[in-house]
């Protein structure tokens, strides 16, 4: 009968553990995400950023020459990410394509002047950056005019802006429910090994060697949810890179071996200190304030 008692008692405790872990990695889970939503956000952003084009028309009559040595003055400037030279033939060749008709044909000449596409650094990509680089590139005597969406430079960094507070905001309040969540689990874990807590004080175990055990299980629950937390994050970003295979332009692995880094620690962290702070409670209560 004691061998059946003992036999359920260590059964209930696995079972207790088990859903502790799988607890803490669900929640890990959704950190996890919210990791990867605000990488993959920010990668967007730049990548969007990095992909307003600054047409750089210039004077007729400079030679290609000219041209290209322009262009390899603007690939040495800080704020360029790339360039491309757009000669006038290919101008023409584009517009034709755009218009479906032969406009040179038709007017007997091409009027149009070759340019140098220039992609800006994301950091670069804002109203100020753009207008203080178009002032210094327009001071160069082979620079016609540079031509630009100002409005567009507005509206992508403003909505990149609210979009990344709003993602901020609620990263914080996710950040706060997944702490509450963990440590209400850990506590109700904790809960349940209330009279061996006691029990072990009574009989003159210190509370270091009290703790220790409990402290150990903690941080190893914390470190198996975050475990199968990155597990299942791999197995969502598969699932979403096989749906929507252009994902793959915002990947970045360093970015991802941190978030992966970040969720470990924060379930190892989150664990630990919730299991300190419960068996300390129980610790410091009476045995009679256990049965409440």
């Amino acid at each position: 009968m004691e061998e059946f008692e003992v036999s359920t008692s260590s059964r209930k405790t696995k079972s207790v553990y088990i859903s502790t872990v799988i607890s803490i990695a669900l929640v890990l889970l959704m950190t996890g995400l919210l990791g990867l939503i605000l990488v993959h956000a920010k990668n967007l952003s730049n990548y969007v950023k990095e992909n307003i084009v600054l047409n750089i028309i210039v004077n007729d009559g400079v030679t290609e020459a000219d041209i290209l040595s322009l262009q390899k003055e603007l690939d040495g400037n800080p704020a360029v990410l790339r360039t491309q030279y757009v000669s006038k033939e290919l101008a023409a060749r584009n517009l034709q394509n755009d218009l479906g008709e032969d406009f040179v044909k038709f007017l007997g000449y091409n009027p149009l002047l070759s340019s140098i596409d220039v992609y800006l650094k994301a950091d670069y990509a804002n109203k100020a950056g753009v207008e203080t680089f178009s002032k210094q590139i327009s001071e160069n005597s082979l620079v016609k005019e540079v031509v630009y969406q100002d409005s567009l430079i507005d509206m992508v960094n403003q909505n990149i802006r609210i979009i990344g507070l709003i993602i901020l905001a609620f990263a914080a309040i996710l950040l706060i429910i997944a702490v509450a969540l963990i440590n209400n689990t850990i506590r109700l874990a904790i809960y349940s090994q209330r009279f061996l807590i006691k029990s072990m004080q009574m009989v003159g175990a210190t509370k270091g060697f009290i703790r220790r055990p409990f402290l150990g299980y903690g941080i190893l629950h914390g470190l198996l949810g975050g475990l199968i937390a990155i597990i299942l994050l791999l197995v969502t970003l598969y699932f979403a890179q096989e749906q929507i295979p252009e994902i793959v332009i915002l990947r970045n692995y360093f970015e991802f071996a941190l978030i992966f880094i970040g969720v470990i620690c924060l379930g190892i962290l989150i664990s630990g200190a919730s299991t300190y702070f419960a068996v300390s409670k129980y610790l410091r209560l009476r045995m009679n304030d256990l049965y409440r």
